[in-house]
């Protein structure tokens, strides 16, 4: 891993929820196992229902995550990512296809995971993987409550 990636995860655990577990030697044991990515405004990360092989970890940027709806070539916007935040986690944990479309609303830079990266995680670093698998719900969760707030909102 090149140094500008050590360097932003070493920053990762007091900047985002999905590393907020792990105590400072775990988040640079970790650090093997992820990419650093880029993507420009209004570039498409993936698509609904394309294969999983990738969790994003958002450094900086925006990105949009839409559902399609039963109307061809229209979509529901289900949230907008920011800094700090992971996209993608669910399939990951399910191995099923990707359930929304992820585009960058602006140029971003993330980190991934790739599925064989956690699986090999686990295998090799359990208590690194656990508290890693436990920040991921912890995001997740975060969200999912946000979601249910602004769902009852309508009522």
């Amino acid at each position: 891993m090149n140094d500008a990636a050590m360097n932003i995860c070493k920053c990762m655990k007091a900047e985002h929820n999905v590393f907020s577990f792990l105590a400072e030697e775990n988040a640079e044991e970790l650090c093997e196992f992820f990419g650093c990515a880029t993507a420009s405004a209004g570039e498409i990360l993936w698509t609904q229902g394309s294969p999983c092989d990738y969790i994003a970890i958002i450094v900086s940027g925006r990105v949009e995550v839409k559902k399609e709806t039963e109307f061809k070539d229209r979509h529901v916007v289900v949230g907008v990512i920011g800094s700090g935040s992971i996209v993608g986690a669910l399939c990951i944990l399910d191995g099923k296809p990707r359930a929304v479309t992820a585009e960058a609303l602006e140029d971003i830079s993330f980190l991934t995971l790739t599925r064989e990266n956690f699986e090999k995680l686990i295998s090799t670093n359990p208590d690194a993987g656990v508290k890693l698998l436990k920040g991921i719900l912890f995001s997740v969760s975060i969200r999912l409550r946000r979601c249910f707030d602004r769902l009852t909102g309508f009522f």
